[in-house]
């Protein structure tokens, strides 16, 4: 007998627990979805529209519509125990399990003690079929709002629709499952949520929402006109409904829906505000002004609404009231973002750049103004040299605000610097970059910066200690082995300029970069060809070194370009050198011309590569092909090179025109071409008539004088 009660007890201990969590998951199953209530400032594009009409990221359980009366109604499960007593106990013992106050911890300890239970001896739960739908819904609601498991959720809403395809609270969850993720399915979901039950306001509205998000305005208007109809009392409903007519250039309908819910609902904040836009964007001035003092006076201290009315009468061209109302509302409070940044815009659009630039000093130095629009504000300010040369000193009042209030932003350092650079303040550049090469972590940039300068200011010695610097701080950082590699070769140091620029091929990444250092090498070795057969033209106080002798350095130059090719086949700067060193030894000529039209072809109107393609044209005997081209390189040079119009004298004289060869190599002497050179040719004017083909030929060593490598 005690054995058959203690079954009985457990039996009504299991009942207690079920009926404790039926009637948990029933409360979370049947409770109505809250709907999107956004009271932000209005937005006018159709992304916003996108992103407002997302839920809030409330559980699950916070969105759920009523379910269909068939198999949806609050019914109690019924349990079978397996260990039924006689009805009488069996009743007296349900009717105080229905009494028992839910206890979720004791409802846990109850279910764990069954854990231990033989299999044949444990209760089970058994669900009708015209209750497994719901069954299978409302587990995956507990999963959702209890576990927080989203993907476990959608598994139990997808076996709820097996079960019945058209189960709505199902199809109305999948459908807000996917709505940001995967639009398409959320819509397929909340059609057939809203074809259950077009009455439902909330299926209405989650079709409506993911017509919304994936940009398929055409077919959530008439949706959202039927959702006004069966809400009339959500503004959110108002404002959406608005901007879509706005999106289909329909701003009278958008208009003509605002006037409606203020009727309905008085006067919304952010719909008033969507209403001004619109009245603005239509030209009724009059109304967007009416629209803001009724604002105004109904709230005479809000600044929101006292800088309405100033922007409308702005936009109404009534600048004197426009200027002292935005002024007032900058007065109410002086820190607002939205009203500094209304008074600079009127105050730019009416070309007052005093004001202009005083409202800006005050945006900048507000903590509530993000600084990447800081940042980017100050770009546009700088990306005019004529408003920056005019206004250089009011702007540079913004670079200092922004330098003291974020002092370690790289961005910032950067933009200060290059401010004190564009105003020639080149030391005190100088001085702010080497005060932040300390920052941990190291800035590569700020040694660059540095190394420039000094580079600038003709410092060779504290150039080569800040590239030791950063060499050492950036071991593997290729550009830094050129710089070392570079002031090596300008101290006259080849052989461990080469070294150097081999070190940078070991931490080089790309094709590309490997191509240009052997193109660096190449150029490298071929100056010191240039020093061992006595031709360079560097300057006596350069100690120029090398071990190498002319004939090997030559043959590694070559060697080293046509690696460099091989590597980077459109390197612009090796194809040019390359074919101008073999116009020089007059071999290859074809090639040469073939490398020399490719860097043409890369690098159109570079007048050094125009030149070098003349040059070849001349040795080749093509006069009057290389007059033309010579003279395009003349008219596109900058450099003021003597080279060029010595060498345009070269072809004239070619050709037989000796006056204007005379003109060109006298210019070339005031240039600054060598006199010796120059007093040659000049010599040849006098000489008999004879075959001048061959004049290039003395004139190796001038070509390369004034001459730029492109390195």
């Amino acid at each position: 007998m005690s054995e058959r009660k203690s079954r009985v007890n457990r039996g009504a201990t299991y009942r207690k627990v079920l009926t404790t969590a039926a009637a948990l998951l029933i409360a979370a199953g049947f409770a109505a979805p809250a709907l999107h209530t956004g009271t932000g400032t209005p937005h006018h594009t159709a992304a916003a529209i996108a992103s407002d009409t997302t839920h809030d990221g409330g559980g699950a359980a916070d969105r759920q519509p009523r379910m269909k009366k068939r198999g949806a109604a609050r019914h109690r499960t019924p349990v079978a125990t397996g260990m039924q007593t006689d009805p009488q106990q069996a009743d007296s013992i349900n009717r105080a399990a229905d009494t028992l106050e839910g206890d979720a911890a004791a409802a846990d300890t109850s279910l764990r003690r069954f854990e231990t239970w033989p299999e044949e001896l444990r209760p089970r739960l058994e669900i009708p079929d015209s209750l497994q739908a719901a069954y299978s819904f409302t587990d995956g609601l507990k999963r959702a709002a209890i576990y927080g498991d989203s993907a476990g959720a959608r598994t139990l809403y997808e076996q709820s629709l097996a079960t019945d395809s058209d189960y709505g609270p199902a199809l109305y969850e999948m459908a807000s499952q996917y709505l940001e993720s995967d639009p398409a399915r959320a819509i397929e979901y909340a059609r057939r949520a809203y074809d259950t039950d077009t009455t439902s306001r909330w299926y209405t509205s989650i079709y409506a929402q993911s017509l919304i998000v994936s940009g398929d305005y055409d077919r959530a208007l008439p949706v959202f006109r039927r959702l006004i109809r069966m809400d009339d009392g959500n503004p959110d409903n108002y404002r959406i409904l608005a901007i879509l007519y706005q999106q289909r250039q329909q701003p009278y309908s958008a208009i003509s829906v605002l006037d409606s819910a203020d009727t309905r609902l008085g006067k919304v904040p952010y719909l008033s505000a969507l209403k001004r836009h619109l009245l603005v964007a239509t030209r009724q001035y009059d109304r967007a002004i009416a629209e803001a003092q009724e604002a105004v006076d109904a709230a005479p201290y809000e600044q929101s609404n006292v800088l309405s009315l100033g922007q409308a009468y702005a936009a109404a061209g009534r600048d004197s009231i426009a200027r002292a109302t935005l002024r007032e509302a900058v007065a109410m409070d002086s820190t607002n973002v939205d009203a500094l940044a209304a008074y600079a815009d009127f105050s730019s659009e009416r070309g007052n750049m005093p004001e202009y630039m005083a409202a800006l000093k005050l945006l900048f130095a507000n903590e509530q103004f993000p600084i990447e629009r800081k940042i980017s504000l100050f770009r546009r300010l700088t990306s005019s040299r004529k408003f920056y040369g005019e206004n250089y000193f009011a702007i540079g009042a913004l670079a200092s605000t922004l330098a003291i209030k974020y002092p370690d932003d790289k961005r910032v350092v950067d933009l200060y610097g290059d401010h004190l650079i564009a105003g020639g303040d080149v030391e005190n550049a100088l001085r702010h970059f080497k005060l932040h090469l300390d920052d941990q972590p190291p800035q590569m940039d700020y040694y660059m910066a540095v190394i420039d300068i000094e580079t600038y200011l003709q410092r060779p010695d504290s150039v080569d200690r800040y590239v030791q610097r950063a060499v050492e701080l950036f071991p593997e950082d290729p550009v830094l082995y050129i710089r070392k590699a570079n002031r090596l070769y300008v101290k006259g140091d080849y052989d461990n300029a080469v070294g150097a620029f081999e070190e940078a091929l070991k931490y080089a990444d790309t094709d590309s970069l490997r191509g240009q250092l052997w193109g660096y090498i190449g150029d490298t070795y071929h100056q010191i060809a240039e020093f061992a057969a006595g031709r360079s033209e560097r300057p006596d106080s350069i100690p120029e070194k090398s071990r190498l002798g002319a004939r090997t350095a030559a043959k590694r130059c070559y060697e080293a370009y046509e690696t460099a090719l091989a590597l980077y086949p459109d390197n612009a700067s090796v194809l040019n050198n390359y074919a101008y060193y073999l116009s020089l030894e007059k071999r290859e000529l074809e090639r040469a011309l073939e490398m020399s039209s490719r860097a043409l072809a890369l690098e159109e109107g570079n007048a050094t590569f125009i030149d070098t393609y003349a040059w070849i044209l001349y040795e080749l005997g093509r006069y009057e092909e290389a007059r033309t081209s010579m003279r395009q390189a003349l008219s596109l040079d900058r450099t003021e090179s003597a080279a060029l119009p010595l060498h345009y004298g070269d072809i004239l004289y070619a050709l037989g025109e000796k006056f204007m060869a005379e003109t060109y190599w006298r210019k070339a002497l005031d240039m600054g071409a060598d006199k010796a050179q120059v007093e040659e040719r000049l010599a040849r004017l006098n000489e008999p008539e004879q075959q001048t083909q061959q004049t290039g030929s003395k004139d190796k060593k001038e070509r390369g004088k004034g001459r730029e490598k492109h390195k």
